[in-house]
């Protein structure tokens, strides 16, 4: 393990709280997104019309990103770092502890949601910065599969607190069981924060006074709209199509997410070195066959087969596509092979954030439309063809020298 470790990582005193961030904030998360769908049908009476809408506002910190942290150029990438997880722990809070009204869950959920995007660029930039030279992908691979094993955990737990209630005669609509998973959560977000507290500030700090856009990441701006794109669909409406079509509970959908999770663990790593061996280029256009068949079934299943059957056809086809978005990793490989430093890599990151936001919050407003007017046949088919757009693009890049050659050695 040491060994392995050595490898990878550069030294640094950050290293071991940053790691130990991940998998707090990793099981809070868990947490956090086993009862989110469940706690808006159920409980907050969110329609699939309004789950759009929700998602919308939910992704509004995503979409503003770039603008969030010009504000907060002052501050080194360790101390966003800290921001971040604070504001994520507020989200939490305010769930825990406010009414379920509509308008005051999408509020708190948008604070949540916030500081999750806030450490998002932070925290890719910061495991490529403990990265050794071409072990880049490597590495976002053990950092996203430190956090999936903390979400599998939270996952779980879920699942076991709802049986519980369940057998003590709560209903699956009572509230309770809802606020023991927000409170558990709560409890760790204070973890990670103060853990975050701990860190020192490390390298420069990053200017973020305003959008940076270069014409050599064009093709990286492109990826991130369509990626983006067809990430929402699922992210929004898939588990919404197993509560509402298919009559999935709480604890079925945490069991979904933490079988994704397992997976995701399991082959974060593998892809992660993978990308570093063959190229992201590789890496990113062949995701796309699988996410077709993927789409499709998810789409069409209740109309191909009987519906016992199709639940599990879609159920298989969820985790199918949690397993294939972890190509999006090769992504962030990518803009660091045509960066020139460390500033350009986290600004060109917060940037894509940005980009791919634009389209989700539109995705997400027309999502529940198409959905309730057309048909989730529709939405899916559309999800399909963003994915192949999306391979089109990646089609199109061109490996830099020193990394064809690290990848035929």
């Amino acid at each position: 393990m040491n060994a392995s470790k050595e490898s990878i990582y550069k030294k640094d005193s950050n290293l071991k709280k940053f790691v130990a961030i991940v998998l707090l904030s990793g099981l809070a998360y868990g947490l956090y997104r086993g009862v989110q769908d469940n706690y808006l049908a159920e409980i907050v009476h969110i329609t699939e019309f309004e789950r759009g809408i929700v998602e919308f506002f939910r992704e509004l910190p995503g979409l503003l990103l770039i603008f969030i942290l010009a504000a907060m150029h002052r501050f080194g990438e360790t101390n966003l770092f800290k921001i971040g997880t604070a504001i994520m722990l507020a989200g939490i809070l305010g769930l825990l502890f406010i009414s379920s009204s509509k308008a005051v869950v999408i509020l708190f959920m948008v604070v949540f949601s916030t500081g999750e995007h806030v450490v998002m660029p932070i925290k890719s930039s910061m495991s490529l910065y403990f990265a050794k030279e071409h072990k880049g992908g490597t590495s976002l691979g053990v950092t996203s599969a430190i956090g999936k094993g903390g979400n599998i955990v939270g996952y779980f737990v879920v699942s076991i607190i709802f049986l519980i209630f369940a057998r003590l005669g709560f209903s699956r609509k009572d509230t309770i069981a809802f606020k023991t998973i927000f409170a558990i959560a709560a409890v760790l977000l204070v973890g990670s924060t103060l853990v975050a507290l701990t860190m020192k500030e490390s390298g420069q700090k990053v200017k973020r006074s305003r959008i940076y856009v270069r014409r050599k990441f064009f093709t990286f701006y492109m990826l991130e709209v369509f990626y983006g794109a067809r990430k929402q669909i699922f992210l929004t409406f898939g588990p919404y199509v197993l509560i509402l079509v298919y009559g999935a509970t709480t604890t079925t959908i945490s069991l979904l997410l933490a079988i994704c999770s397992l997976f995701g663990m399991l082959f974060s790593p593998a892809i992660g070195r993978l990308i570093d061996r063959i190229g992201y280029k590789v890496v990113m256009v062949t995701d796309t066959l699988i996410l077709v068949a993927v789409c499709f079934l998810y789409g069409f299943a209740h109309r191909l087969f009987p519906m016992h059957i199709a639940f599990y056809v879609v159920a298989v086809n969820f985790v199918l596509d949690s397993i294939i978005s972890l190509a999006s990793m090769a992504s962030n490989v990518y803009v660091m092979d045509l960066s020139d430093d460390r500033e350009e890599l986290t600004a060109t990151l917060t940037t894509g954030i940005s980009v791919n936001h634009l389209i989700s919050v539109i995705i997400a407003l027309l999502g529940g439309y198409i959905w309730k007017v057309i048909g989730i046949e529709v939405l899916f088919t559309i999800s399909a063809v963003l994915g192949i757009i999306n391979s089109i693009f990646a089609a199109t890049i061109t490996m830099p020298a020193s990394r064809l050659t690290q990848n035929q050695g």
